[in-house]
């Protein structure tokens, strides 16, 4: 009994049930117009016609303003009401005060010598290119001095990260997008438990709608109690806000400035298979010792700023010299984030810089191929160019639907001559790309649209490093698992289901 009082008067119910009672007021109030209904929709009309005349001005992308102006047309009051509770958000002028008083900060603390930009000129013009634009348009610079491997599951993950958390000695830090209770997140919050009470800093960020239905409502007061500083990223309140729109889909964890982690991999125990869910749950990150961690330091440090209203110094945190003494070249390495906010679509732009400029071939993890037309335009080129283009996609997904678009994407691609597999055993969510031997990328990004223009997100590029090597091998390994996609896999589907599917693709960019 205990357990359903505590369902029912939740904040996540309640905040459900005042939206509710909102929205039933407006429909309360358009019935009581009674005889002027007819003046009231055609006012709807007219605002409709002026909001998508806003929607065409904006410079979004196209796909996703098609998505939009849809729904607006058919339904001129709910599609509207719909567009300005979860369109692309924009921050009040004192918001974007306070964000560019942040990113100044972070620009600063990431500012460095040019050298290594000139070294990696010098010995791969290409990749020069690549890194250039992620200085340029997300402010990190390319970092040597920074040993990096590659995890190919989430047990992996799981393993080298208790290992991390447990040789801390000043600060760890701690962002996810999902934390839910059960034997991963146990085994991490020992430890912080632990660590804290050594007098170690612990800080830890979630977005609220990722824990909403996992997490105690009391969380928060616990971790707070046990020496825990929390930060809740986009807390859901009890009225229609234009907020719900953009979340912190980043994965984060950096250990005394001197050991960072970022991938796929959310505290749940799915990502370690310790739940079973969809089949097999395939999943992945990066670990990086060195330099290079200070990127994801800062990162975490601006964020946690921005939400909380603080002022941190950022070069308290910095790496230990000793330790960065201690660690050889692998490569250059470049951290980068990617925001909403910035109208930089960061993440699409490495991901199709890749694409663009692969060689000899491309292989890619991805658990939702929900594409643009140019994402789709620069897979087939490279395909036609004869560059070896593989996917990999879920053969079961977490989400039906979801499955059912990336599914849509099939076709165009295959006859491009890109080559699509299943992954047989389950779930793939791993976010990953390697070219050429020599570059990769391994972060939180998605191949959809939600992932690439309205979350906060963040990866690794890697160029000549070793977790390049281990991501191909494991990725070539992970192959003989898969079932590839044969124009047969699509050519008896009905013309319901090819019609369903194409409506899937207008409204993608919403899902």
């Amino acid at each position: 009994m205990k357990q359903v009082f505590s369902r029912i008067f939740s904040r996540v119910t309640l905040v459900g049930f005042f939206i509710l009672v909102q929205l039933a007021a407006l429909y309360v109030g358009i019935a009581l117009l009674g005889s002027r209904v007819t003046y009231f929709y055609g006012l709807c009309r007219l605002a409709a016609l002026l909001l998508v005349l806003r929607i065409l001005y904006k410079n979004d992308n196209p796909a996703y303003k098609i998505a939009w102006i849809v729904p607006i047309l058919l339904m001129p009051f709910f599609g509207g009401l719909l567009y300005l509770v979860f369109g692309k958000a924009h921050l009040n002028p004192r918001e974007k005060a306070r964000m560019r008083d942040v990113a100044g900060r972070y620009i600063t603390a990431l500012a460095q010598a040019d050298e290594k930009s000139a070294q990696l000129e010098q010995l791969d013009p290409q990749a020069a290119v690549q890194s250039r634009y992620i200085r340029r348009t997300g402010g990190t610079p390319v970092f040597t001095r920074t040993e990096t491997e590659y995890l190919p599951v989430g047990e992996a993950y799981y393993a080298r990260l208790k290992e991390a958390l447990e040789g801390a000695e000043r600060f760890i830090f701690l962002e996810y997008y999902i934390i839910r209770p059960g034997k991963m997140w146990d085994g991490i919050h020992a430890i912080l438990r632990q660590k804290a009470a050594q007098g170690v800093e612990v800080r830890l960020m979630y977005d609220d709608f990722g824990v909403m239905f996992k997490l105690p409502e009391n969380t928060r007061q616990l971790l707070e109690s046990e020496g825990i500083r929390v930060c809740v990223f986009n807390p859901l309140r009890p009225v229609l806000s234009v907020r719900f729109n953009n979340r912190d889909h980043r994965k984060i964890c950096v250990v005394d400035g001197n050991i960072g982690f970022t991938g796929g991999v959310n505290i749940s125990d799915e990502y370690i298979n310790a739940a079973p869910r969809c089949g097999h749950w395939l999943d992945s990150g990066v670990c990086l010792r060195g330099e290079a961690v200070w990127a994801l330091t800062v990162m975490f440090l601006s964020l946690w700023d921005f939400v909380r209203r603080e002022n941190t110094e950022f070069s308290r945190y910095r790496p230990d010299p000793a330790v960065l003494e201690s660690v050889g070249d692998d490569g250059f390495v470049q951290p980068f984030t990617d925001m909403p906010l910035d109208d930089e679509p960061v993440g699409e732009t490495v991901y199709r810089n890749m694409i663009q400029r692969a060689g000899k071939y491309v292989y890619i993890n991805t658990p939702y191929l929900i594409i643009d037309n140019e994402m789709i335009t620069a897979l087939s080129t490279a395909a036609k160019s004869g560059v070896d283009v593989r996917i990999v996609t879920p053969a079961i997904c977490d989400s039906r639907l979801v499955q059912e678009m990336t599914r849509s994407y099939y076709e165009p691609l295959i006859q491009a001559g890109v080559k699509i597999y299943e992954y047989e055993p389950g779930m793939v969510h791993a976010k990953t790309f390697v070219c050429d031997d020599r570059y990769g990328v391994v972060g939180t990004i998605n191949l959809d649209y939600r992932s690439l223009y309205l979350h906060y997100e963040c990866a690794v590029w890697m160029c000549s490093c070793r977790a390049v090597e281990e991501l191909k091998a494991a990725y070539l390994t992970e192959l003989e698992a898969c079932r590839p996609v044969t124009p047969d896999t699509y050519r008896d589907l009905s013309r319901l289901r090819h019609l369903f599917r194409a409506v899937l693709r207008t409204l993608a960019p919403l899902f």
